[in-house]
């Protein structure tokens, strides 16, 4: 399959299209989010891929800093940039308890969930799916990225309930973001 991915090489979603460049997620706030599993810009280890590609598709532990006074609710967005696909990849799209300033290694299984999180849909099913790009497509971009919201996010678009909601479509209809933060790891299948 690595001739695939040398195939769609030049094809990727972009940092462009990340939830990170919506505007309705901008926001002059800052958190500082870190991983004790891998550092800002440097791979993610293979204990956090996805399991098809021999991983363990655990996420990663998350730290971050507390959020500003006022904040009602935490949203975590984990895309890569890089699939060769319009948008990124959703990997991961939950809703945090505002007093959250930590998730455990495997808190977004969607099995056991930590404490304190609603998951949504992703791009495919609920919970952490591990990194496992096309073989041959070169180095993914995956980014963790966090937004504090000044209201907790009670339906989806046009009312729906969120857990039938796309992730794209909640991701659009967020509004009132008062901080943000993000943490990106590389993967790569050669």
């Amino acid at each position: 399959m690595a001739w695939l991915g040398r195939l769609l090489r030049n094809r990727r979603a972009g940092a462009q299209r990340l939830a990170w460049n919506a505007p309705n997620l901008a926001a002059e706030g800052l958190l500082v989010l870190t991983s004790p599993d891998f550092i800002d810009g440097q791979a993610i280890p293979l204990l956090h891929a996805a399991r098809r590609v021999g991983g363990g598709e655990l996420s990663p532990a998350l730290f971050w800093s507390r959020p500003p006074a006022g904040a009602e609710e935490l949203m975590l967005v984990i895309e890569d940039a890089d699939a060769p696909t319009p948008s990124p990849f959703v990997h991961c799209l939950a809703l945090l308890d505002v007093s959250l300033t930590s998730l455990p290694q495997g808190g977004l299984s969607a099995r056991r969930p930590a404490p304190g999180v609603r998951l949504l849909r992703s791009t495919i099913g609920r919970g952490f799916v591990g990194p496992a790009p096309i073989k041959g497509h070169g180095p993914h971009h995956y980014v963790f990225q966090l937004f504090a919201l000044s209201r907790v996010v009670r339906r989806g678009p046009g009312g729906r309930p969120l857990e039938s909601s796309r992730a794209r479509e909640v991701i659009a209809a967020v509004e009132g973001v008062m901080a943000r933060g993000r943490l990106e790891g590389t993967y790569e299948r050669s």
